[in-house]
C-alpha cells in the first residue's frame, strides 16, 4: 500500500492516543504536529519522537506533502481548522463531536464532498471486535425486531468541584458537555448497531456543580487531581454534569440512556443493552471481549472474543487471536486503518464514520438542548 503522510493538530490526551495508533498502521508517517504554541508542540514531539513541530497549524496545511490531518483541538476549533484543512486539499479525521452546531457540520460535509476529499469523525467505539459481531448478529436477524435499548456512558473524572477541563466551558466545548462528549458516542453506537435512526427524544439535563474551581494553569484531560487551593479560581458553570434521555428509534422501538461525568467509581463505563423479539445482547466497554446474549427459553450465554467465532465481516476487526484482548487503542487503530486505506486508494470502500455521521450527531445534540429547554419530547429529522 502507498505510504501516506499525515499531521496531528492538537497535543492533549487525544493527541497521544491518535499518534500511537497511527504508527501501528505501518504505512502512515506522522510528518508533523501542531500545538497551541511552539513550546507545547515541541514537548509533545520530543515525547512522541516527532521531529517537526510548530505552534502554527497553518504551516502544516501549507505543506503539499502532507495528505491528511487529525483535528484534535477543543470542539469550538473543529470547524475552522477542518475547513482550512479541506480548503488546503487535506483529508480530515476530526474528533467528535464534529462541530458545535449542525450548520457547521453541514458546511464541513459539503466542502469535503465538493473537493472529493476523504473525511471521518472519530467514533472509534464502533470498532471493538465484539461490537462488530453484535452488528452482524442483528443484521442477520438473530435478535429479531428491535423492541428497546438502554444503557449508560458513565465516568467520574469530573465528580468534584475541583475537577476541571476545557470541556467544562461553553466557549471551548459548545453547549453540551456530558451528552456532547460521551452521550454522542452512545447515540451513534445504538444507531450504528440497530440500523435504526433516532426519530424522537426527551432530555433532562442537570448541572450539579454551579461553580467549579478552575486551575490557573492549563492541565490535560483526566489530570489535575493533585492541585492545591492556591492553584484555582472559581468560575460559573453552564454545561451539564448529567443527562438522562428517552428515545424513539425508527417507527416502534424505544430507548433510554444516561450520560454522566459525576458517577463515582465509573472510570469509562460505556454500556448498552439491546432487546429484540428473539433475544437480547449486552456489552460493557470496561470488559470489551465479553458479549452477553440473553434468551427466553434457553440458557443465556457469554461469548468471548475469538476471530474464528465472530460473524462474517466482524472477524476483520480483530487482529489478535482468541484470548488476546483488544481494547480502546485497538478500536482507534481499526478506524484509522480503514480511513487511511481510502486516503491511499480512493477506490476502497467507506467503512468508517464520515462527516455525515458527525452531522447527524450534531442534529441530535441540538435536539437534546431543545428538549431540555422545552421540558418535553421533540421530533428528530436528519
Amino acid at each position: 500500500m502507498a505510504r501516506v503522510a499525515t499531521a496531528i493538530i492538537g497535543t492533549g490526551f487525544m493527541g497521544r492516543v491518535h499518534a500511537e495508533q497511527i504508527r501501528r498502521l505501518g504505512f502512515v508517517d506522522i510528518a508533523g504536529v501542531a500545538g497551541v504554541n511552539a513550546a507545547e508542540a515541541a514537548a509533545f514531539g520530543q515525547a512522541m519522537g516527532i521531529d517537526r513541530t510548530t505552534g502554527d497549524y497553518k504551516e502544516l496545511l501549507a505543506d503539499p506533502a502532507i495528505q491528511a490531518v487529525h483535528v484534535l483541538t477543543p470542539n469550538a476549533l473543529h470547524y475552522p481548522v477542518s475547513m482550512e484543512a479541506l480548503h488546503a486539499g487535506k483529508a480530515v479525521l476530526c474528533e467528535k463531536p464534529l462541530a458545535v452546531s449542525a450548520k457547521e457540520a453541514s458546511n464541513m460535509l459539503k466542502l469535503a464532498e465538493k473537493k472529493g476529499l476523504v473525511h471521518a469523525v472519530n467514533h472509534n467505539l464502533r470498532y471493538y471486535p465484539i461490537v462488530q459481531h453484535i452488528r452482524q448478529y442483528i443484521k442477520a436477524g438473530e435478535l429479531g425486531e428491535v423492541l428497546h435499548v438502554q444503557g449508560t456512558y458513565s465516568q467520574d473524572w469530573l465528580l468534584y468541584d475541583t475537577d476541571f477541563n476545557w470541556r467544562i466551558e461553553t466557549k471551548d466545548n459548545g453547549a453540551l458537555r456530558a451528552v456532547g462528549d460521551i452521550g454522542s458516542h452512545w447515540m451513534d453506537m445504538i444507531q450504528h448497531l440497530t440500523g435504526l435512526s433516532i426519530t424522537g427524544l426527551c432530555a433532562d439535563l442537570a448541572t450539579f456543580h454551579k461553580t467549579r474551581k478552575k486551575p490557573k494553569a492549563a492541565i490535560q484531560t483526566f489530570a489535575g487531581k493533585k492541585l492545591k487551593p492556591a492553584d484555582y479560581e472559581e468560575v460559573k458553570i453552564t454545561t451539564e454534569d448529567y443527562g438522562g434521555i428517552l428515545l424513539h428509534l425508527g417507527d416502534q422501538a424505544r430507548g433510554a440512556f444516561t450520560a454522566s461525568q459525576v458517577a463515582a467509581g465509573n472510570k469509562n463505563k460505556f454500556a448498552f443493552e439491546i432487546y429484540g423479539t428473539k433475544s437480547g445482547v449486552a456489552w460493557n466497554q470496561e470488559r470489551p471481549d465479553e458479549l452477553w446474549i440473553g434468551n427466553r427459553n434457553e440458557p443465556n450465554r457469554i461469548l468471548i472474543k475469538d476471530p474464528s467465532m465472530l460473524m462474517g465481516p466482524a472477524a476483520g476487526f480483530a487482529d489478535l487471536p482468541g484470548g488476546h484482548s483488544e481494547g480502546y487503542d485497538d478500536a482507534h487503530k481499526q478506524l484509522y486503518k480503514r480511513f487511511y486505506a481510502r486516503v491511499a486508494d480512493p477506490s476502497k470502500p467507506v467503512d468508517y464514520p464520515t462527516f455525515e455521521d458527525g452531522r447527524r450527531g450534531m442534529v441530535l445534540l441540538e435536539k437534546v438542548v431543545e428538549s431540555s429547554k422545552k421540558k418535553g419530547w421533540v421530533k428528530v429529522k436528519f
